[in-house]
């Protein structure tokens, strides 16, 4: 999004992370690191359990998902994610600080995507985070700032720079 003469105002993506949750189940989780493989061609890594849940049988250390980031060449993947939901999103989808996130529930819808019978069917989470320039100062290792208030990405502002991206926002 680009504002008439303000060029520290223009809304950019900074990442977008794909996410396949496994569960306890192995086989599903080397399903995910193949597929997210396949989708980014960047290897993604297994996210792993911090805290014991006895109820559900969890320890720490136990790999329960796998995911990937992605920083560069983001539009053109977001372009391929979004068209596998027919270009719409829910409002529901965005977040208070500008983020939104969304699901595909089977990978074949995916643009360039073929079925794989040894995946069979998976679905995947979406999640994209935006920012502006100016936002390093809450992240630098030296004197970090919050991001003032009217700099920071309103929902109304993400959804407006989705529907610059051709998406329907219901």
């Amino acid at each position: 999004m680009k504002t008439a003469n303000n060029v520290m105002k223009e809304i950019r993506i900074e990442k977008i992370t794909l996410n396949v949750g496994a569960g306890k189940n192995e086989e599903l989780l080397k399903k995910g690191l193949k597929l997210l493989h396949k989708i980014t061609s960047t290897k993604p890594v297994e996210t792993k359990t911090k805290k014991r849940i006895p109820g559900w049988g969890l320890r720490p250390g136990l790999a329960i998902g796998c995911k990937v980031t992605m920083r560069h060449g983001c539009e053109k993947l977001l372009k391929r994610l979004l068209a596998a939901k027919d270009n719409t999103l829910d409002q529901r989808n965005f977040d208070n600080q500008g983020n939104f996130s969304f699901g595909v529930p089977e990978y074949i819808d995916i643009e360039g995507m073929e079925y794989d019978p040894d995946l069979r069917i998976i679905g995947l989470e979406v999640a994209v985070t935006l920012e502006r320039p100016g936002f390093r100062v809450k992240k630098r290792t030296l004197k970090t700032a919050p991001i003032g208030k009217t700099h920071q990405i309103s929902k109304e502002e993400a959804i407006t720079f989705v529907k610059q991206l051709s998406v329907e926002v219901h």
